[in-house]
Parts: C-alpha cells; structure tokens; sequence
C-alpha cells in the first residue's frame, strides 16, 4: 500500500484491474492499512478511496494469527492469503519485500520497481 502511495506502476496497474476487469479482486488488510499509513500518513484515506480494493477485516481467527507475531500487518496479510472459504485458492500478496515471504506457504507478486 505504501508503494502505491508512492506511485509504483506495477502497484497502479493492479489497482486499475482491480477495478476495470471482472474476476480480478484486490484485497487489503485493515492491519496492512493501518501500518502503511504510519509509515506514510494519508495512505489509510487514499486506499480506501479507491474502488476495486475489498478489505479483510481483523476477524477472530485473524486475531488468534496475529495475536502469535511480531508483525501485526505481516500476520494479517499472511493470514488473509492462506486458502479460506472465501479464497479456496488462497490469494497471492503482492510486495515490494518477496523476499520476506520465501520461507511462507504463499504466492507473491513483486511489485519492485
């Protein structure tokens, strides 16, 4: 989110086919949201504003995730990518940090400039 408050292409582009394109869905985590806009104020408004993105909110079994880690935003996304009912496929993160997730049962989009 802090990358495409910055304007990264690649982070725009998902964003315009979240909106512009049927079967693509761009989902946010509010714990991702809130961590975004306190390393760049004004994130928080700027995302929820823009159509095509649905947010996960911080349900129990998500706060029962998040509850065991470091990272409340990390914890959260990697939460939100699992399979569910909702995403039997679970969902890919997209991030400027792949790196981050290598050791995670998860699909990344690098969205490094």
């Amino acid at each position: 989110m802090v990358a495409a408050g910055r304007g990264n292409f690649l982070a725009s582009r998902l964003i315009h086919r979240a909106h512009d394109e049927s079967g693509w869905f761009l989902y946010a985590t509010v714990c991702a949201l809130v961590e975004a806009d306190r390393a760049r104020p004004g994130t928080a408004e700027h995302i929820a504003a823009l159509p095509g993105i649905a947010f996960v909110d911080l349900d129990l079994p998500a706060a029962l995730s998040v509850a065991r880690a470091s990272t409340w935003a990390d914890a959260h996304t990697l939460h939100a990518a699992r399979p569910s009912p909702e995403r039997p496929d679970g969902a890919v993160i997209a991030t400027t940090r792949p790196h981050m997730w290598k050791e995670y049962p998860v699909r990344t989009l690098d969205l490094s400039p």
